[in-house]
């Protein structure tokens, strides 16, 4: 566990974008997808908005994906499962970098064929708890052709990461505009941030 956590870190010290294949187990990231599909078919995700608090929006020409909060209350095994992975990383990354992260929140994330998220922050500009990125991607067997990039935006070269099952991404919620380029097939994954 703690050489993917070191791998994420590095990465990100590298190049302001940490990727680790194999943050999470083989097996939670198939019963992550499995809760986010069984949680679609009863219809249990909600239209994603934009902004915060009374300032919520929905534009489907910006954003058009569908999510559901993870939350302890929950009770389910496996995000319980995920949550103990992402204490065990934000101690390791408060002892190591002096991050001095205090809480997160994550959701599942659901995007169907045609669907997308124009260039943004991660950062609110009323509330700057925000301080990191996370996603770790659900989406096996995912082809070039499929599309759904992460297309993050860099001072001298932009950066496109396919949402391939296994890999898990990291940056700066307040440093790096980035986008989700349009998903030919439906693509799924646990997105969240590391809070202040």
């Amino acid at each position: 566990m703690k050489t993917s956590f070191e791998t994420l870190i590095t990465s990100y010290i590298a190049n302001k974008v940490g990727i680790s294949e194999g943050f999470l187990s083989n097996d939670l990231y198939e019963h992550l997808k499995s809760n986010l599909l069984t949680l679609n078919a009863n219809h249990q995700l909600q239209t994603a908005g934009i902004g915060n608090d009374g300032k919520m929006i929905y534009d489907n020409l910006i954003r058009n994906d569908k999510i559901f909060w993870l939350d302890k209350s929950n009770n389910n095994t496996f995000e319980d499962e995920f949550f103990d992975t992402m204490d065990a990383f934000v101690s390791y990354l408060n002892q190591s970098c002096y991050t001095n992260i205090k809480s997160y929140e994550f959701h599942y994330s659901l995007y169907e064929t045609g669907s997308f998220y124009r260039t943004h922050l991660d950062q609110f500009e009323d509330d700057s708890k925000r301080q990191f990125s996370m996603i770790s991607y659900l989406n096996a067997n995912w082809k070039a052709q499929d599309g759904g990039e992460l297309l993050v935006h860099q001072k001298n070269n932009n950066q496109s990461i396919a949402p391939t099952q296994g890999k898990t991404v990291f940056f700066k919620s307040d440093e790096l505009e980035h986008e989700v380029l349009v998903t030919n097939e439906r693509r799924m994954s646990v997105c969240g941030w590391l809070k202040r």
